[in-house]
């Protein structure tokens, strides 16, 4: 090799070394920036204000004709179950649920049903609060159908989705052994949240999905029906800031009206069995 040679081949060494090293510089930077505005983004979104919980809404309620066969709901979970974001009952998931079974609305065979709608949702519950909910919900007049709304603080709180979706199994579990039929709606499409700027609105879209995913598999195990509610609603919601009530994270009237007509015909197929009960 000539002295030429070496020289280029060392100024190329060079160069390629110098190139490595800014790119190795930028996509290190990129990754801590990455981090950095996603943890700057939940700072914000966790100090966000957010609707707060009205007492009204955890009031016992009787909705539909007396006479017509009764049916005893009960909605556990978080937030989403007492309807939080709403200030009137009839707005909430578990009234207008009430209402469309108290009108006949999708249920096997026709007729109407009077519906005694109670909850004992707990704004910011997690899957490991539920056996608390499911003691409540089973002291006194048992429930016939129960519908559980929980997922979101999971995910937020980010507990391992398996871990999560064990708690909710085992709910589901002991709510079916006492007779209880149950409909779960998994987690929320957080993908559509408006309170939470992207990117971290997409992971938290994605961790949503792996949480409804285990959800699922331990709800049908337990011998529960699963509507999954991110398929079946979260393009209403992504389309419709209106679905979201003014803290763009909890539904609206609408969101809850989109929820409960996703929720009905499940529903609707748990409270035909209870008839003759």
């Amino acid at each position: 090799m000539t002295g030429l040679d070496t020289t280029i081949g060392t100024a190329t060494y060079g160069i390629a070394t110098r190139i490595a090293r800014g790119a190795a510089v930028t996509l290190l930077a990129g990754a801590v920036g990455g981090i950095a505005l996603l943890a700057g983004e939940a700072f914000v979104a966790r100090n966000r204000r957010y609707a707060r919980p009205e007492l009204g809404l955890a009031l016992r309620s009787t909705v539909g004709r007396a006479g017509a066969p009764p049916l005893r709901l009960v909605l556990l979970g978080d937030s989403a179950a007492l309807g939080v974001g709403v200030d009137r009952a009839d707005e909430t998931v578990g009234g207008q649920l009430a209402r469309l079974l108290s009108e006949g609305a999708a249920l096997v065979g026709g007729g109407q049903r009077q519906v005694r709608l109670s909850s004992v949702g707990v704004s910011g519950s997690r899957s490991t609060d539920l056996a608390t909910q499911v003691a409540r919900a089973l002291l006194g007049e048992q429930p016939d159908v129960a519908v559980i709304l929980v997922g979101a603080n999971d995910v937020v709180g980010l507990r391992r989705p398996g871990e999560a979706a064990a708690y909710l199994g085992a709910a589901v579990r002991r709510l079916r052994g006492a007779g209880v039929r149950v409909v779960v709606g998994t987690c929320p499409d957080l993908g559509a949240v408006r309170a939470i700027a992207p990117p971290l609105r997409q992971v938290a879209g994605w961790l949503g999905r792996q949480t409804a995913r285990a959800q699922a598999v331990a709800v049908i195990e337990a011998g529960g029906t699963v509507v999954d509610l991110a398929a079946e609603t979260g393009a209403v919601f992504r389309a419709d800031a209106g679905t979201l009530c003014h803290d763009g994270y909890h539904p609206s009237a609408d969101g809850y009206r989109v929820w409960a007509h996703a929720l009905l015909p499940a529903v609707a197929r748990a409270a035909a069995g209870t008839r003759q009960r």
